[in-house]
């Protein structure tokens, strides 16, 4: 098995302000996915960055921040379109799912760092949880073009919460579920398959998208198999810009001393080895994941080194 450099994002000038109609609305399950015609925003995502969306639901003053969850670029013969994919879970959200096409969005993005991508040749698990899947699915129809090796875990509570995507099971490698309940797929959490996932793919580096607890959970075991993880934080961003910070989280840097960095700006994607999940709250995530015995974790990669390309932090 190989050392694996990863690079960071190539910022295209930064993020926009467009007003983007919404030509297609899909639902699948309790989630629904919008795309938007905005060719100059296309252009410039990359997987593992966001959007900040204005709403106008009765009380909301801020936008919502909302994974992108595929982009699809003019160069490439289309339209120039981003997708993101609505969970209503609050007022803000609950407005954005009943969207509909034809209707306009205010949008600005694509904001935060990208997940960095391998050097070389590499074979890339990726673990997402619920909705956090989307940006997931986005990342496996950037990296297996490139040549890249592509194992998915998909993770939710029950069956209808799964996030689905025909075409990154088409081009992925292999696609791993479970589910808390086992309605679909293996019985239990996203944690207890990656192992075996690891020794029969000879994973170089893990990308995972999902609840906090579980990014938690994803890096002490990818620690303990010792593999790279790169994390997309799942924190409320009042602002997306840096300046309030609403979403600041404790990362050891080299040195090993722990600075308080903004999710939006710093993130959201970073190394999951430097974030201090416990400073979080995430105690039991992080004892369940240290206590937990590893199926097949006698193989122990190199993860090799890293660009300078961690994240932001140093």
């Amino acid at each position: 098995m190989s050392d694996v450099s990863v690079r960071g994002r190539i910022d295209r000038d930064g993020p926009i302000q467009v007003v983007a109609e919404v030509v297609a609305r899909r639902r699948s399950g309790p989630y629904v996915t919008l795309v938007l015609a905005a060719p100059a925003l296309a252009a410039r995502c990359r997987p593992g960055q966001f959007l900040e969306i204005a709403v106008e639901a009765p009380g909301t003053l801020l936008r919502r921040p909302l994974s992108i969850a595929r982009a699809a670029d003019s160069a490439d013969g289309g339209v120039g379109t981003v997708e993101i994919v609505v969970g209503p879970d609050g007022v803000g959200s609950a407005w954005l799912a009943e969207v509909h096409t034809g209707e306009r969005l205010d949008v600005v993005g694509p904001l935060g760092r990208a997940f960095p991508l391998p050097q070389r040749t590499a074979s890339c698990l990726l673990v997402g949880g619920g909705y956090g899947a989307a940006p997931l699915h986005y990342l496996t129809e950037v990296l297996v073009p490139l040549g890249h090796r592509v194992d998915l875990i998909v993770g939710a509570s029950t069956e209808d919460t799964l996030l689905h995507s025909l075409e990154a099971k088409r081009i992925a490698h292999s696609l791993r579920t479970t589910t808390d309940d086992g309605s679909a797929g293996q019985r239990g959490r996203v944690t207890d398959v990656m192992a075996e996932a690891v020794e029969r793919g000879g994973t170089d580096v893990i990308y995972a998208c999902g609840p906090n607890a579980m990014l938690a959970a994803v890096s002490v075991v990818g620690a303990r198999l010792g593999i790279e993880v790169r994390v997309a934080l799942e924190e409320r961003m009042a602002c997306g810009l840096g300046i309030c910070f609403t979403c600041v989280i404790p990362v050891s840097d080299r040195s090993g001393e722990v600075q308080m960095r903004r999710s939006c700006i710093d993130g959201p994607v970073m190394d999951g080895a430097r974030v201090e999940w416990r400073r979080m709250g995430l105690d039991a995530a992080v004892d369940a994941a240290e206590g937990m015995r590893l199926a097949g974790a006698g193989v122990v990669n190199d993860p090799g080194g890293v660009d300078g390309s961690d994240g932001g932090v140093r």
